[in-house]
């Protein structure tokens, strides 16, 4: 009886041969294993092969999100034809994404009913799928002159806007 009483508490390692297996697996292969795990999580940072310039694929890639642009204050404004010729008539000519056609009287009434700071701040900010014209190449002047342009052909007669006298110089 006390023979059964010793087996039951007796352990998986039997002889010093189980014990050297059981360190070996216990504590060397982790050390393998963590050592792989690095030499993976670190070699995203090499260049990929055949890169040209990798000092520019990475000068690219941590590039600072917003950027500076300075621009000629004093150049003219743009008329509100030039104005929907390099921006509104990409859309506004064919009538592309539901946007209403260009001269189309009867698909510009109900917008025109709306006003023209209606109009103007759907052209600045965006609506459906037209995106926001405002910050663009254009000063918000002239995208609301382009929006007068479109809208008085469609038969509305708003006034163009005017760009805003200097102020006189203080003496």
């Amino acid at each position: 009886m006390s023979d059964i009483h010793e087996e039951a508490h007796t352990g998986p390692i039997k002889n010093p041969k189980q014990l050297l297996v059981a360190v070996f697996f216990s504590f060397v292969i982790p050390v393998f294993v963590i050592i792989g795990l690095v030499m993976f999580v670190t070699s995203g940072n090499k260049p990929a092969a055949g890169a040209v310039n990798a000092e520019k694929a990475v000068a690219e890639r941590i590039q600072k999100v917003g950027a500076v642009e300075i621009r000629d204050a004093n150049r003219p404004l743009r008329t509100g034809e030039e104005v929907f010729k390099a921006q509104c008539s990409l859309c506004h000519a064919t009538g592309a994404a539901g946007s209403p056609k260009f001269q189309d009287a009867s698909a510009w009434a109900p917008r025109i009913k709306t006003g023209f700071d209606s109009l103007l701040n759907s052209a600045l900010h965006g609506k459906g799928a037209m995106g926001a014209q405002g910050g663009g190449d254009f000063s918000d002047l002239e995208v609301a002159r382009g929006v007068v342009y479109m809208a008085n052909a469609g038969g509305a007669s708003f006034p163009e806007p005017k760009a805003p006298e200097a102020a006189p110089a203080a003496k």
